[in-house]
C-alpha cells in the first residue's frame, strides 16, 4: 500500500503539465508530508548520508530511488568505484569535456551560458546523474588558487549574470545543479581547515552576490558547502551562512550537500543547515567499520543523538523534505527527458564557447590572424601544443570521448603550410596530490626547440600552466606567479632565434610574463575542452574574430594583487586564520583604487576589426529606488572584418560616506557588428544595484547624490562617463 501511495503521486505528476503543474506545485509539501510519515526514523537519517562515493540511498520498500551524483561542472566525470577513487573502468563514459568555466565567463555571453547548461546537463541525465556538481562561483582573489580554472572570475556581476543561465540549462533536463564552493573557498593549500576573517561588506558585496542569484534567480536545487571554515564554523554546517542567510534570507528550499568530507561535528551538521553528508573519512566498506557509511556523522550517531531527544526529529525531518522535494524534481519526475550524450551538437556548443572565451591580448603589427593558405613554415613550440588538458585538475577531470589538441587543429586548418613542432619543456605527468618530475631532458628539449624557430616563418609558442599537482589542479595552489618549467628562459632563447613569434598560454590563472613585450602576438586560451584545437585553429587563422575579454585582471607582479599586498596572514594565512584585509577591493577595484597599472585589466580582449562607442546617454538624469537606469550607446565596427564587442557599464559614487571602489561593473551586453555596420546597445541597470552593504545598519543602504557611469570595453578603457542623480 504505501508503495503504492508513492506511485499514485508519480502518475498523478505525468498527467500534470503548465497551468495544471500549478495547483500541484502548492499541494507538493502536503505530498512530501504524507511520505515523510511513512518512513521510519532509522530510513530518514540513512537518506542524510551517503552509500558509495557518490551515491545515497532510496527506501526500496516505498519506491523511492536512491540519488546519483556526479563532478562536474565541465562535464560528467568518468564512473567512479563504489567505495574508492579509482575509475570503474567502464566502456560507455566517455563524454562532451566543454571548456573551463573561465572560458565561459570570457565570453561575457549569458546566452551561450544557457546553451553550456543545456548541453551538459542532457549529458549527466544521460548518464542517470541526478545531481551535477557544479556550476562554480567562488571569486578570484589570488592568481595561485589552484582551482581558479573551475570559477567565473573575479567579478561578482559578472559571475551573476552568467551562473543563472547555466543553471537553468542543466536544470531544464531534471538534473540538478549544485552550485559550489559555499563560500569563501578561494585558496585549495590548507582549504579543509583554514578559518577565513572577512568583513560583512566585503561578504554581501563580493563573495556572496553569485551564489544569491544562483538561488534566487536561477532556482538552484543544491548547493555544496565549502570546506573551509568562516569565523570559526566549518561552512558546511554554518549558522550564519546557511541557516540565516541561505535558507532564511534567501529562502533556498533545496539541498545542501557537503564537499567530500567537509563535515566535522554531528550536532552541528544537523542544527546548522547540512542536508546530505558525503565523502566524511570514508574509503568505504572496504577497509573498517570506523570508516564505513553507517559510521558518518549525519549516520547512526545523528540517529543516537536523536532517539536520545537531544536532537529533535523535527530536523531530519525538515532534511528528508528537502531531499523529497529534490526527487521529485529530478528521479521521481517522470517527464524528465531522456538526455543526449556527445553528439555533434554539444561538440559545436564547446567549440563556440571556446572560440568566442579566447582573448587577444596582444596584437603587434597584426602578427593575428595568420593566413591558413600562405605556403609558410611555422614552428609550433611547447608541451601544451599535444598535452591533453581534460584529464588531471582534480575532481572535473574528465573522460573525453576526442580531445582534439591544439597542434592537430592547425594541421587540419593549416594544409598549405609546413608545420614543424618542438616540445620545448616538459611537465611530467598528472599525479592527484604530488608532483612528478618529467624524465626528459630540458636542455635537450630547448635546443631543439631553438634550432626549429630559427628556421620558420612564424613561431607559435604553446605555454602556460597545465593540470598537475601545483599548477591549476585541486588540492594544490601554485607556488610562483611566473611559468613553470623553464617556460621564461626557453621564450628568452626563441625570441632571440625568431622574433616573429607569437605565444598562446593555456591556463585558467594569470601569470607573469617578463617578456611581453618583445613577443608580437598574445592569446589566453583556457583549457578549452574537446574542441580545443579546433577552436584555436578558428582563431589563429581568422576564421573566428576573438571576442573574448578577461574575467580576472592580470598584475603585473605578484605584489600588486590586493591578496598577496598585505603579506601571509591575507594570504594563504598561517594554516589557522586568514584576514581579507584587501575587503572589497578585489581585481580591478584594487588597481583602480590604488592606481596600479595592470599587466592586462579585467574585461580586456582585442579584435581583428575595430570599434568605435559613441552617444552615450543615460534615458534620464534622475532616479529613485525601483527604477531603471537604462544606459545606451552606439558601436561602429570601423574595421575590415565582421566581429562582436562587449559594451561594459561601470557605476561610482563619488564623495560616498564610505570608502568606496572609483567603480564597479554593473552591466554589459555583447553585440555582433558587420563590417562597416552601427549597432545601437541599451544596457539597463536596477537602481538598487547602485547601494553598498551598510555595516552600521546590517543591511544595504542607496545613498542618494552624484553618480558616476563609465561606458567603455574593459575596465581600463573606459570612453565617456556619465552623471546621474538618485533621489
Amino acid at each position: 500500500m504505501r508503495r503504492s501511495f508513492v506511485v499514485a503521486i508519480l502518475i498523478l505528476i505525468a498527467g500534470m503539465k503548465g497551468a495544471e503543474a500549478q495547483p500541484l506545485q502548492k499541494s507538493l509539501d502536503a505530498k512530501i508530508d504524507s511520505i515523510l510519515s511513512l518512513l521510519t526514523l532509522e530510513e530518514k537519517v540513512a537518506m542524510c548520508h551517503a552509500q558509495s562515493k557518490f551515491s545515497t540511498p532510496g527506501v526500496p520498500r516505498l519506491g523511492i530511488p536512491e540519488i546519483w551524483m556526479s563532478d562536474g561542472p565541465h562535464g560528467v566525470r568518468g564512473e567512479i568505484n563504489w567505495d574508492n577513487w579509482g575509475y570503474a573502468g567502464w566502456t560507455n563514459d566517455s563524454i562532451t569535456a566543454f571548456p573551463a568555466l573561465t572560458c565561459l565567463a570570457a565570453t561575457f555571453n549569458p546566452e551561450l551560458s544557457f546553451q553550456y547548461g543545456v548541453s551538459v546537463g542532457e549529458e549527466a541525465r544521460y548518464r542517470n546523474k541526478d545531481v551535477l556538481l557544479g556550476p562554480g562561483v567562488n571569486i578570484y582573489r589570488t592568481p595561485l588558487n589552484g582551482r581558479n580554472f573551475e570559477y567565473m572570475g573575479e567579478d561578482p556581476h559578472l559571475a551573476s549574470v552568467l551562473v543563472v543561465p547555466y543553471i537553468k540549462g542543466v536544470q531544464l533536463n531534471g538534473v540538478a545543479a549544485c552550485v559550489k564552493h559555499y563560500v569563501l573557498n578561494n585558496q585549495e593549500l590548507w582549504r579543509d581547515h583554514i578559518n577565513v576573517e572577512v568583513s560583512d561588506r566585503a561578504l554581501y558585496e563580493i563573495y556572496l552576490p553569485a551564489f544569491k542569484a544562483a538561488v534566487e534567480e536561477g532556482g538552484v536545487w543544491s548547493v555544496m558547502g565549502a570546506y573551509n571554515q568562516f569565523r570559526g564554523q566549518h561552512c558546511c554546517h554554518n549558522e550564519l551562512l546557511l541557516n540565516k542567510i541561505l535558507k532564511t534570507d534567501w529562502d533556498f528550499d533545496g539541498v545542501v550537500i557537503t564537499d567530500w568530507g567537509g563535515a566535522h561535528d554531528t550536532r552541528e551538521a544537523a542544527l546548522y543547515g547540512l542536508d546530505m553528508e558525503m565523502g566524511t573519512g570514508t574509503d568505504g566498506l572496504t577497509t573498517s567499520t570506523e570508516n564505513a557509511y553507517d559510521y558518518y556523522y549525519l549516520a547512526r550517531p545523528f540517529l543516537k543523538m536523536i532517539k536520545s531527544g537531544e536532537i529533535e526529529e523535527a530536523v531530519v525531518d525538515d532534511k528528508v523534505r528537502r531531499i523529497l522535494r529534490l526527487m521529485f524534481r529530478t528521479n521521481m519526475n517522470p517527464n524528465r527527458p531522456m538526455g543526449r550524450m556527445n553528439n555533434k551538437e554539444h561538440l559545436k556548443v564547446a567549440r563556440t564557447v571556446a572560440g568566442e572565451g579566447i582573448v587577444l591580448l596582444k596584437n603587434e603589427g597584426r602578427f593575428f590572424p595568420i593566413g591558413p593558405n600562405r605556403e609558410i613554415t611555422i614552428a609550433v613550440i611547447g608541451e601544451n601544443a599535444t598535452r591533453a588538458m581534460t584529464v588531471g585538475g582534480g575532481s572535473s577531470e574528465l573522460k573525453a570521448r576526442n580531445e582534439i589538441s591544439p597542434l592537430e587543429g592547425l594541421q587540419a586548418r593549416f594544409q598549405h603550410a609546413r608545420i614543424i613542432y618542438s616540445m620545448g619543456y616538459a611537465s611530467g605527468p598528472p599525479q592527484y596530490g604530488r608532483v612528478v618530475p618529467s624524465a626528459l631532458d630540458a636542455d635537450s628539449l630547448r635546443s631543439a626547440a631553438v634550432a626549429a624557430a630559427a628556421r620558420a616563418d612564424v613561431v607559435l609558442f604553446f605555454g602556460g600552466l597545465n593540470k598537475n599537482h601545483h599548477q591549476d589542479c585541486e588540492g594544490g595552489d601554485r607556488q610562483d606567479f611566473g611559468l613553470p618549467f623553464g617556460q621564461d628562459e626557453l621564450l628568452e632563447q626563441l625570441i632571440q632565434a625568431n622574433d616573429n613569434l607569437g605565444v598562446i598560454l593555456i591556463s585558467g590563472n594569470a601569470v607573469e610574463m617578463p617578456w611581453v613585450d618583445r613577443v608580437k602576438g598574445l592569446m589566453q586560451a583556457w583549457y578549452l575542452g574537446s574542441e580545443a584545437g579546433n577552436a584555436l585553429a578558428d582563431v589563429i587563422s581568422g576564421d573566428v574574430n576573438p571576442s573574448g575579454k578577461l574575467p580576472f585582471s592580470f598584475p603585473v607582479r605578484l605584489e600588486d594583487n590586493a591578496a598577496h599586498h598585505y603579506g601571509k596572514l591575507s594570504y594563504p594565512g598561517d594554516s589557522v586564520n586568514q584576514y581579507y584585509q584587501e575587503g572589497i577591493f578585489v581585481g580591478y577595484r584594487w588597481h583602480d583604487i590604488r592606481e596600479i597599472r595592470p599587466l592586462f585589466a579585467f574585461g580586456h580582449g582585442l579584435s581583428y576589426t575595430t570599434f568605435e562607442l559613441s552617444g552615450a546617454k543615460t534615458n534620464k538624469q534622475s532616479y529613485t529606488a525601483g527604477e531603471a537606469i537604462l544606459v545606451s550607446c552606439q558601436v561602429a565596427n570601423t574595421g575590415d572584418a565582421d566581429g562582436a564587442e562587449v559594451v561594459q557599464v561601470y557605476a561610482g559614487k563619488p564623495d560616498s560616506k564610505v570608502e568606496r571602489p572609483v567603480k564597479e561593473l554593473k552591466g554589459f551586453r555583447k553585440v555582433q557588428v558587420e563590417k562597416g555596420g552601427r549597432r545601437s546597445v541599451e544596457i539597463s541597470i536596477d537602481v538598487e544595484g547602485l547601494a553598498f552593504y551598510d555595516e552600521s545598519i546590517a543591511g544595504w543602504n542607496l545613498e542618494k547624490g552624484t553618480y558616476i557611469i563609465y561606458i567603455g570595453n574593459a575596465s581600463d578603457n573606459i570612453f565617456q562617463q556619465l552623471e546621474i542623480v538618485i533621489q
